[in-house]
């Protein structure tokens, strides 16, 4: 018999979980594309992008995904022969100097494996001993989705300014605006990117991005750039289809528009706080049943925790085993260990991942907790017993 009948929890970190109001938003017919509601609602939109980000920095909407958005700041800031450096912390920091040696950026790389965060005195050597100032960007992952490391973005931008090369800070954002605390202009971020299917609790398919003063000025001195990848036209928008390059994406601004409603009525500081507590729900649930088992969580150090995405090893095959049965028998999806592996696991099958982004509370993380500890039960996986009481002690003093 499966116990999965009835609504679907859908707990992998990214398409989240989608509010009603964003659902019922998107629920109606094919509005006028060139004047009326939607042209003056598009514009009401970019304070509420700024604020999430907490920029004046101009904001350009992409339809695409987060790769996209990806190879749109790029195609603003570095050309061919031009130099990034990536510090990467997981997959997604080579997935960006992937996309820019697609463009024939030349990227240096400097690989922190999948357990640690980036060194921002590395970086800053990186940079003193660029004396011809080739480097053009730094792409800094702030979430990795894959490992869950969230990098200290502050800690890189005070770095890179000290050692007074010109190259731009580019934020990959993607799994963490509107989760994880981020202030784009506070910290001295030129580029950021993110997508619409995570924190912003929309379906995949809108790419932002911001850029500031510093980051216009180099997209001056471009030779050319793609007349759709332009982000000065949409950034600053003379008609209203240079926002998007063309026909607006209609129903997803709809969404996003019930999303940052949603944002703005909670307060992001509260949007943080409740990420943050609900996270440490999940970390003291895994604690505990990695006291009498293999379970154990990527990332040891508390401080470098994504509160968006906890990446997981059970051991092979027991992630895939685990995944297999919540699916089957409960209803919840939870995600697969992405770039996660072992040399006697290359399938990563011993690994996965909890998304508790976006639209999340504390009853669907217990219930999220609850189908967890109930797979390892059923599949008679080693482990400590307590976790989901443990979850409930930091929700009760939330």
């Amino acid at each position: 018999m499966s116990l999965a009948h009835g609504r679907p929890y859908l707990a992998i970190p990214g398409p989240s979980v989608m509010p009603d109001a964003v659902l019922r938003a998107m629920h109606r017919a094919s509005p006028n594309i060139y004047e009326g509601a939607l042209v003056e609602m598009v514009a009401d939109l970019i304070p509420d992008l700024q604020y999430v980000a907490q920029t004046t920095a101009r904001v350009a909407i992409y339809i695409c995904n987060g790769h996209g958005a990806w190879e749109a700041a790029l195609a603003n800031v570095a050309e061919e022969g031009d130099v990034v450096l990536v510090p990467a912390t997981g997959r997604f920091g080579h997935g960006w100097a992937e996309m820019a040696r697609g463009l024939g950026i030349e990227t240096q790389v400097i690989d922190f494996g999948t357990k640690s965060t980036f060194d921002p005195a590395q970086v800053a050597a990186a940079l003193e001993a660029d004396k011809a100032h080739r480097i053009k960007a730094v792409l800094a992952t702030h979430v990795d989705t894959a490992s869950s490391v969230r990098n200290d973005i502050a800690a890189l931008g005070a770095a890179m300014r000290a050692t007074g090369h010109p190259a731009l800070l580019m934020a990959d954002c993607v799994a963490s605006l509107g989760v994880d605390e981020f202030r784009m202009d506070d910290w001295g971020v030129d580029v950021m990117v993110t997508g619409s299917q995570k924190g912003l609790m929309v379906p995949p398919g809108l790419g932002f991005v911001y850029f500031n003063d510093r980051a216009a000025a180099r997209r001056t001195e471009l030779r050319r750039v793609s007349r759709y990848w332009d982000w000065t036209p949409r950034g600053k928008p003379d008609f209203f289809y240079e926002y998007f390059g063309g026909t607006a994406p209609t129903h997803h601004l709809y969404g996003l528009r019930a999303a940052l409603d949603m944002i703005r009525e909670e307060g992001l500081e509260q949007v943080w706080s409740r990420h943050a507590t609900l996270a440490r729900a999940i970390w003291a649930a895994v604690e505990v049943w990695g006291q009498g088992g293999p379970m154990t969580l990527n990332i040891t150090d508390p401080s470098l925790r994504s509160h968006a995405v906890t990446a997981l090893r059970l051991g092979a095959p027991h992630g895939t085993r685990l995944r297999e049965w919540t699916a089957a028998q409960t209803g919840v999806t939870l995600g697969i260990g992405l770039g996660m592996t072992e040399p006697d696991d290359p399938k990563g099958t011993g690994f996965f991942r909890l998304g508790h982004m976006g639209h999340v509370n504390a009853h669907m993380i217990l219930g999220l907790l609850g189908v967890v500890e109930s797979g390892l039960r059923a599949l008679d996986i080693p482990h400590g017993k307590g976790g989901l009481g443990a979850a409930a002690e930091v929700i009760s003093g939330a």
